[in-house]
Order: C-alpha cells, then structure tokens, then sequence
C-alpha cells in the first residue's frame, strides 16, 4: 500500500512537473545550490521529478515490482507500523544518501544538475536482495531470471564503472550509493539479518 502512494504521489508532481520548468528547475539536485547555498530540500525533491515519460515509467515499474515484497518484508520483520515507517524512512533518506558522492564531486559546479528518484529505487531494490538473496531478477534481452545475489555485484560493478568512466547522463554514482545503502540499513536497525542472508546459502 506505502509503495503504491509513493509510485502516486511521484508521477503526479513528476507530470505536472513535466509542464511547468520552473517547478521542474526549483526542484533538481543541484550540487552547487546545495553546498554553497543550502538548500538542503534539493537533496529530497530531485526524486519526486523525472526527465521524461520513459525515466518516470522505467523506475516506477521497478518500484512496483521490489517495493511492493520489500514493503512487506519490513512490515514482517518489525511488525506493521515500525515496519512502514522504516520503510519510508529507507526510501525518503536514499535521496540524500544517494546523492552524497555527487555533492561532493559537484559542489563548485553550478551547471550539474541532477534528478529522479532511481537512487532510492536502488535502495529498494537492494533492500529486496537482502531478505531474498535467492529470488529472480530480469535483465532485458536475458529470458532467464538472474538470482538476486549475482545480479547484485554485477549491479555495483557496471554502476561503479560507468560512473568512472562520466560519458553518459545517468546517475550511475546515485544507483551505486543508493544500492549499497539499501543493503546496509535494514542491517543498520537489525543486524541479525546478516545471518538472515548468510543462512540461504549454508545448508
């Protein structure tokens, strides 16, 4: 239910943000507003916009498809509320967390913008890993699901080497962070799950 409010509440400011720039140019992440002029909202607003119809469809499907498990497994694992809150805690905070390294890199560079809510869709997706290592993941062009616990290195692994390499205009850096900070903060609250995860693989 939390997951389906947030794909709500983000393709409507996202849509009318599609038709109104300087709503869309208020809300970007911009490492040099940020730092130099505090305006801290951006690190969190960013995600509630999108550059085009596709980048808005792509992450909301992948947010359907993870957060709706992951939402549920949060909820099992510190029983309803605690759980939601969590939930949305994880997902608002990867934002800013996400976001962190660009801040850094770009804090004396007014022209770098940045915008999307895929960070936190890392997060939640890495999240899913964490409580099942073993499900199914899709890859386009591959017809077999991939196990979660392989997708997952080679997610970081293409995530760290794009972002190296600075040629395209994806938030590779955002997607590396966001999924890391996935994995870590359910631990972070239950650091029993580490033996969660270990257990799928010892027989």
């Amino acid at each position: 239910m939390i997951t389906l409010v947030i794909i709500a509440v983000t393709c409507i400011v996202s849509i009318i943000a599609f038709s109104k720039r300087e709503m869309l140019s208020g809300m970007l992440f911009n490492a040099y507003l940020v730092y130099n002029h505090r305006k801290i909202y951006r690190l969190f607003s960013h995600g509630l916009i999108h550059g085009s119809w596709g980048h808005l469809f792509f992450n909301m499907l992948t947010l359907y498809f993870f957060g709706t498990n992951t939402e549920q497994w949060f909820q099992a694992a510190w029983g309803g509320p605690l759980g939601a809150v969590l939930y949305v805690l994880m997902y608002v905070s990867a934002f800013a967390v996400s976001s962190l390294a660009d801040l850094r890199k770009y804090r004396n560079e007014p022209g770098y913008n940045a915008l999307g809510a895929s960070g936190a869709v890392s997060a939640v997706l890495f999240a899913s890993v964490l409580f099942d290592p073993m499900m199914g993941i899709y890859i386009y062009l591959i017809p077999i699901p991939i196990p979660g616990f392989v997708f997952a290195p080679l997610y970081l692994l293409y995530c760290w080497w794009m972002a190296k390499r600075n040629r395209d205009n994806i938030g590779h850096s955002a997607h590396f962070w966001g999924a890391v900070y996935g994995f870590v903060f359910p631990i972070i609250f239950r650091p029993d799950l580490i033996g969660h995860f270990l257990s799928h693989f010892v027989n």
